[in-house]
């Protein structure tokens, strides 16, 4: 939830900011400035010197997150912000939700109980009474938008499978990469006309609604699975167009209000959706973040009892295991399903 809402606030706060700057050129400093923001806590960690010794499957994971997630989701958002309201892009944001959950259910093994397909139904109508309550903000808006949800989507599952580097190190390395690209791509095409002011806001900005929002949006689709955190983030719509009506002077219907109820009364089932079966755990070794009450982390920790308890980051192993528990598609649980 607040990744949600440090997300939500940049899609106004990117609406003034393009003022000065071209959609590759914001996209760019955004990313540099999650970088920035993460540099101190990833470079004291050590956590860099993961990324040389990944597999091959996650460093195709992290290249796939940096491309859909750093370069093509953010440069599409900004050219659909360019042609619409703030308030009605952030309610056609809500379409990353669908997205996540058609890839995950098809393509990632991310599958959704009863309770989570209701929660989501009652999702994606809160989307639909947002969008009816704010009209079409334009062909093309809605394209580029749809595009970049349509990208995230990629990225929320990509990024929830790498166990292999800590959250901050992948964002770190996305934001350094994909910011760098675009950056360069935005000073091809066009001069640099922002200021120092547009310039820091952004880096700012960045740091907070793309870095820390992005590394607690990683740690919680690692616990929860992609799409169940997707639909918790899709909460992320409602504070931008919040800070919208606040600060853009943007209005705000009855039908929107409904809407949020809405949404956030299905986030309720989604959260006890969860299902049981027996089930096998391959010998592993990875690193996330975890807890030992949770039944797959038996090892113990020379600092005491209360490791237990506390969410802790470390390489660790798992044992090859074989039982039966109710859960739910986290990073432990991307298993085939007898019914496909």
């Amino acid at each position: 939830m607040l990744s949600a809402v440090l997300f939500g606030l940049a899609t106004p706060i990117s609406k003034i900011l393009l003022q000065g700057v071209t959609p590759f050129q914001l996209a760019g400093l955004l990313y540099l400035g999650a970088a920035v923001g993460l540099f101190p806590v990833t470079v004291t960690s050590g956590a860099l010197s993961g990324l040389k010794g990944m597999s091959s499957s996650n460093k195709l994971r992290l290249l796939g997150a940096v491309f859909f997630g750093g370069m093509a989701g953010p440069v599409a958002l900004l050219f659909g912000l360019q042609l619409a309201s703030a308030s009605s892009v952030s309610l056609w944001l809500n379409l990353e939700l669908v997205f996540t959950a058609l890839l995950g259910h098809f393509f990632f093994q991310d599958r959704l109980g009863k309770l989570g397909w209701l929660g989501s139904l009652g999702v994606v109508t809160a989307a639909v009474l947002l969008v009816l309550g704010a009209g079409i903000s334009g062909i093309k808006s809605g394209i580029f938008v749809g595009l970049a949800c349509l990208f995230w989507g990629f990225d929320n599952h990509f990024t929830a499978l790498i166990d292999e580097i800590p959250p901050s190190a992948n964002t770190f390395f996305k934001g350094v990469v994909a910011g760098t690209v675009n950056l360069v791509i935005g000073l091809f095409l066009s001069s640099y006309g922002a200021g120092l002011t547009t310039t820091g806001l952004a880096l700012v900005l960045g740091a907070f609604s793309y870095g820390v929002s992005i590394v607690l949006y990683i740690s919680s689709a690692q616990g929860l699975g992609a799409t169940r955190a997707q639909m918790i983030f899709a909460s992320a719509p409602f504070f931008g167009v919040t800070l919208s009506v606040l600060v853009l002077n943007e209005t705000l219907s009855l039908l929107q209000i409904a809407a949020a109820v809405l949404l956030f009364a299905s986030v309720i089932p989604l959260l006890l959706d969860s299902h049981t079966h027996e089930h096998v755990h391959k010998n592993l070794t990875h690193e996330h973040l975890h807890r030992h009450a949770e039944g797959h982390h038996e090892h113990s920790h020379a600092s005491g009892w209360f490791m237990d308890l506390i969410p802790h980051l470390h390489e660790h192993e798992h044992e090859e295991l074989d039982h039966e528990h109710p859960h739910l598609p986290d990073i432990h649980h991307r298993h085939e399903h007898e019914e496909g």
